[in-house]
Order: C-alpha cells, then sequence, then structure tokens
C-alpha cells in the first residue's frame, strides 16, 4: 500500500501536469500545424469540425450528378424518374492516445517545487511532439495500420479509385468518386513518358494537366504539398519566376512558393509523404471531424496495481473526411 507521503506526491504531480496540460492545450494544435501542411489549411479555412457522438462520421457529398437534369420547353413533363444518387460518404472514428507517465522514483527524485516543474513540463512537451509527429504522419497515409486516420494516400490515392467513405469507386459505378491521377510515366494529356527534372517546362507539363483537370470554373486546387524531389524540381524550374507565399503560410519553417494561386509546401519524408509525389488538394472538400469530447483531452490518472508509477493518457478521436474527390489530384512517377 503507497504511503500517505507518496500519494500526496502522486497527487501533486497529477494536478500540475492536468494544470500545465490545459494551459499550455492549444500549442499542441499549433505544434501539428507547423508540422503539417495539409493541418494548417484546415485549420485557416476553418475545415476542423467538432461533433458530439454517432457511431460513425457522415461526410454528405458535393458533386453535381443526377440523371434528372433536362432542358424543356412550354408544357414538356418533366422528370421525376427517381435519381439513384449516393448521397453520403461514411468515415469510422479513430482513435490516438499518448501518456504522460512517471515512476514513483522519479515523483519522488523530483520532489522539490522547481524540480518537478522541469520534469512535468519536459513529459508534456515529450507527449506534444509525440502527437504532432505521429498525427502528422497519419495525415499522409494510407489508414492501412490498424486504427489509423485515412489519410491523403487513401482520399487522394495513387490509382484514383479504391474504397473511401464506404464507396467503392473501382467497380466503375461510382466513377465521380475518383481523384485525378497524372503519372509521369504516362502522361494525362498522352505522349510519351515525362522524366521529372528542373529543366525548364518539366515539371509545368506535368502539373499544368493536372491542375486544369481538377478545376471547375473558380473551383481551384489552393494547396499542393510535394516531397522532397519534386519540390526541388519545381523550385529549380521556376529560377526566372519564382513566387513565394505569404510569409504566414509558411510559418513554422516550411519552405512555400506558389502555383497559380495555389500555396506549394515542401514536407519531408520523415513526416510520411510519399517520395516522388504532389498532392493538389482543394481543401473546400476535406475536413478533419474531431469528437467534441475527445479532443486533445487529458484522462484521470491510471495507477498500476504491480507497478510504483503513474499514468495520465491524453486521448484524440477524429478522421479525415471527403467530400469531392474529383477535385483533388495526384501527381506520381
Amino acid at each position: 500500500m503507497a504511503s500517505p507521503g507518496q500519494s500526496t506526491l502522486f497527487t501533486v504531480f497529477t494536478e500540475l501536469v492536468t494544470t500545465t496540460f490545459r494551459n499550455h492545450k492549444k500549442s499542441i494544435a499549433d505544434n501539428v500545424s507547423e508540422h503539417n501542411a495539409l493541418f494548417r489549411r484546415l485549420t485557416q479555412k476553418g475545415r476542423i469540425r467538432r461533433e458530439d457522438g454517432g457511431l460513425s462520421i457522415v461526410e454528405p457529398l458535393d458533386y453535381a450528378e443526377n440523371s434528372t437534369y433536362q432542358r424543356y420547353s412550354g408544357y414538356d413533363p418533366l422528370n421525376t424518374t427517381a435519381s439513384d444518387v449516393l448521397s453520403a460518404a461514411e468515415f469510422p472514428w479513430r482513435q490516438q492516445a499518448v501518456n504522460v507517465t512517471a515512476s514513483g522514483l522519479e515523483i519522488r527524485s523530483n520532489s522539490g517545487e522547481n524540480r518537478i516543474i522541469n520534469l512535468i513540463k519536459a513529459r508534456i512537451n515529450t507527449a506534444k511532439r509525440t502527437l504532432a509527429n505521429n498525427l502528422s504522419e497519419d495525415f499522409y497515409s494510407s489508414g492501412s495500420l490498424t486504427n489509423q486516420i485515412g489519410g491523403l494516400q487513401l482520399l487522394i490515392s495513387d490509382t484514383g479509385a479504391g474504397t473511401v467513405g464506404g464507396i467503392d469507386s473501382t467497380t466503375g459505378v461510382f466513377d465521380f468518386w475518383q481523384n485525378i491521377v497524372q503519372s509521369a510515366a504516362s502522361p494525362l494529356q498522352g505522349g510519351g513518358a515525362i522524366t521529372p527534372s528542373a529543366s525548364a517546362g518539366v515539371m509545368d507539363s506535368l502539373m499544368l494537366p493536372l491542375y486544369l483537370r481538377t478545376t471547375r470554373g473558380a473551383d481551384v486546387v489552393d494547396l499542393i504539398v510535394s516531397s522532397e524531389n519534386y519540390f526541388t524540381y519545381f523550385e529549380n524550374s521556376q529560377a526566372a519566376l519564382k513566387r513565394y507565399a505569404p510569409e504566414d503560410s509558411g510559418r513554422g519553417g516550411m519552405i512555400s512558393m506558389k502555383y497559380k494561386n495555389a500555396d506549394v509546401f515542401y514536407d519531408s519524408a520523415a513526416s510520411g509523404i510519399s517520395d516522388s509525389h504532389m498532392y493538389f488538394i482543394n481543401s473546400d472538400y476535406l475536413s478533419l471531424v474531431v469528437h467534441k469530447d475527445a479532443d486533445m483531452e487529458i484522462m484521470p490518472e491510471m495507477r498500476a496495481i504491480n507497478q510504483d508509477a503513474i499514468v495520465i493518457p491524453i486521448i484524440h478521436q477524429c478522421n479525415l473526411t471527403i467530400s469531392n474527390r474529383k477535385r483533388q489530384g495526384v501527381l506520381k512517377a
């Protein structure tokens, strides 16, 4: 049985962790933002949505596919045939957790006021970095790991097809639910393979057709996230025409340029983005949906019955959703 002194030290540790975490909770989102261009854009455009329940996340679709459209004159009968059109995609909740932990030895060894505060700050900073790094990696993922967020490799896939939000676009029945793919090996515009390089016009010959295919009037790509090699080719090919994004768009040390009206960000392989990839994103159709009761929330302390230690979990429940894949594209080798 724990002594009263030990119990008091554990209680003090828990209370300080809870208070410190709540005072710095916003900085966790800021940390993720500084690690991931997509999260930053969704934050800037108000595309982070908090929901209060549901077995899954239901995302209404946003596309122009309805067989009842007709041109008519005067008393012509209108087409009242039922249109079998999907109206929503369904995404599962995904959960993440990171623990703030300390052994009894660590707590007792740091029982002085300054020492315990320094210990807590160090543990919370580690938790913040861990959440930021792993969420950033998940945002680029295919969702193939158990309980992983479905990231850009799923939502904007290399094949353009696949099952996303419960809708299988591979069969040809739901072609509207496929994203656009520009392959250097087999270009959209036809012709032979193009080898990506920094030579004048090469990257533009790949990027422009994809940009145009994802455009519908004023509805255009506003964010391009690139791997290191493709960003290098793009920047070097723009020697005489370089346009850098405004300073606030590139804060946090992330390198950014402009392509037409889109911000072009570089991200590293360590963040999870695949080599030889550029994702053309219309962020108006993407959302990060977070459960309001598990939005980086700190849980009550847990003490193991057979260990001299304390565990304080921080939990998050969310998923990325998409309402229109046709306005998204990927450039790949």
